[in-house]
């Protein structure tokens, strides 16, 4: 079997929801399973000593200009909402407990809270605002707030998120195929020529 091509993001990531509403296409192209590995970019900042691309002098307008242009393109709605950059330990926690029911089911629920927080501006900090928006997309919203609150879930999260940082993850989307790292929603391009051609 083909090795899975590894999609790690923030739900704070602007670019981060594009790329999750083209990944699953790329790999179905490709022949490739997508495993979607929710992250806190936090972590990765604190190594790298970078600051959110919106928050930086000169880079931020650029990136704002470019979100919005390039959410024109792929033809996707895009606001950012209020509070952002946020902090998304909750929407990732979520995830982590509905990929153990089961793997697609968590891909739907991190596309809602990614279309809730960039297509809708809805500010995802709060457990209880994650809860919502899953029982929404038809998941058990009790279930989701107590997931929040699991220390085995915490957990979860924190070693993927350590585990992440250890193999040079510093940004969101960061895509690994094959051992071979690709950083950006704008890298998809490159990434289907790597895979289709078997690297240069």
């Amino acid at each position: 079997m083909k090795a899975p091509v590894e999609f790690y993001f923030d739900f704070s990531s602007p670019y981060g929801y594009l790329a999750a509403h083209r990944v699953e296409a790329l790999g179905a192209e490709l022949g490739r399973d997508i495993l979607w590995r929710p992250i806190l970019l936090g972590v990765a900042f604190k190594a790298t000593g970078q600051s959110p691309l919106i928050a930086q002098p000169l880079r931020g307008p650029y990136h704002l200009h470019d979100l919005k242009r390039t959410a024109r393109r792929l033809g996707l709605p895009f606001q950012l909402p209020e509070g952002f950059p946020l902090p998304t330990m909750a929407a990732a926690r979520a995830f982590y407990w509905a990929e153990a029911q089961s793997p697609a089911a968590a891909k739907k629920l991190a596309l809602a809270l990614y279309d809730a927080c960039f297509a809708e501006g809805i500010n995802i900090t709060k457990g209880e605002t994650v809860a919502e928006i899953a029982g929404k997309a038809g998941f058990d919203a009790d279930a989701i707030l107590a997931a929040i609150a699991d220390p085995a879930i915490k957990e979860r999260l924190r070693a993927e998120t350590d585990g992440a940082v250890a193999r040079g993850v510093f940004g969101s989307p960061f895509f690994i195929v094959d051992g071979e790292p690709f950083w950006g929603n704008d890298r998809l391009a490159d990434l289907r020529d790597w895979i289709k051609s078997g690297g240069w």
